[in-house]
């Protein structure tokens, strides 16, 4: 950005922090952020970082042209009521990283007509390496789409998505996909010590062979399925194991959790964006 917006936090756990220390190790000013939680003693880190903190959500948007919504899905229909007045009057940016609720809900609390992009963060955010899906209402102008990234990049990967439902789909390959990994990396952890390897070995060659994989794919010009067959030798070690999971059927077992998860997504927009 070339012009500092100012930033309004409400809420300030793990994936707000996220946010605001990439903003912040990118040079955005700290005196443009402004940062609100229900209780003090937990911003008192971010004002020690230059930031204007607050327990009053009103007071902290005042003004604010972007306002990153920040709070448990549960609490964001709660909290987004009492501001209705000051969203008519200051009509900032809004960016949601609550899951599940739609930007049709978080209109209509607000009192309508806001800009909203709704973002499917992932917690890899927290070590600036997170991969964002972003979608945009229609009362989002380019200007803000381009302060929307601004913003979410500093956090990592940020990819825009057309259809709001689509997000759903964010939530199964991204969104809750970290956790797919670490369950993976467990399972060859423990099948690594039951051959004969000390956890501790075992967990730092899984964990390193992971960062590697992840980074040659990324690296490379071709897509993972020619990176697989590549390092599989025909009647080779990789090929077994490779036989193993298929005969498993490893990709139907990923498409059915990957379908759960989206499912579950659905759902929770449905409970979660009752009026």
């Amino acid at each position: 950005m070339n012009q500092h917006p100012t930033l309004a936090f409400i809420g300030a756990g793990n994936m707000a922090r996220a946010i605001i220390g990439g903003l912040i190790s990118n040079g955005f000013p700290a005196a443009n952020i402004r940062a609100s939680s229900p209780t003090i003693d937990r911003l008192a880190d971010l004002k020690s970082q230059g930031l204007f903190v607050t327990t009053d959500n009103t007071e902290a948007m005042s003004s604010a042209d972007i306002v990153v919504l920040a709070v448990k899905p549960q609490m964001l229909k709660a909290v987004l009521q009492p501001l209705a007045a000051a969203a008519a009057q200051n009509k900032p940016l809004f960016i949601s990283v609550a899951a599940g609720i739609t930007s049709q809900s978080i209109n209509k609390w607000l009192g309508g007509d806001q800009a909203i992009v709704r973002c499917m963060p992932n917690t890899p955010a927290l070590v600036k390496m997170g991969a964002n899906g972003l979608f945009a209402n229609a009362s989002v102008s380019e200007a803000q789409r381009s302060q929307a990234v601004s913003v979410l990049s500093a956090t990592g990967l940020t990819l825009w998505v057309e259809q709001e439902e689509q997000l759903h789909a964010v939530t199964a390959v991204s969104g809750s996909a970290p956790a797919y990994y670490f369950l993976f990396m467990e399972a060859m952890i423990a099948a690594a010590v039951k051959q004969g390897l000390s956890k501790e070995v075992a967990t730092q060659l899984t964990l390193q062979t992971a960062r590697g994989a992840a980074e040659m794919a990324l690296q490379s010009d071709v897509d993972p399925a020619e990176l697989r067959r590549r390092v599989t030798s025909p009647k080779g070690t990789t090929e077994q194991a490779i036989l193993s999971f298929q005969a498993n059927h490893l990709d139907s077992l990923v498409e059915e959790a990957m379908q759960a998860c989206a499912a579950r997504s659905v759902s929770m927009a449905k409970e979660l964006g009752e009026d």
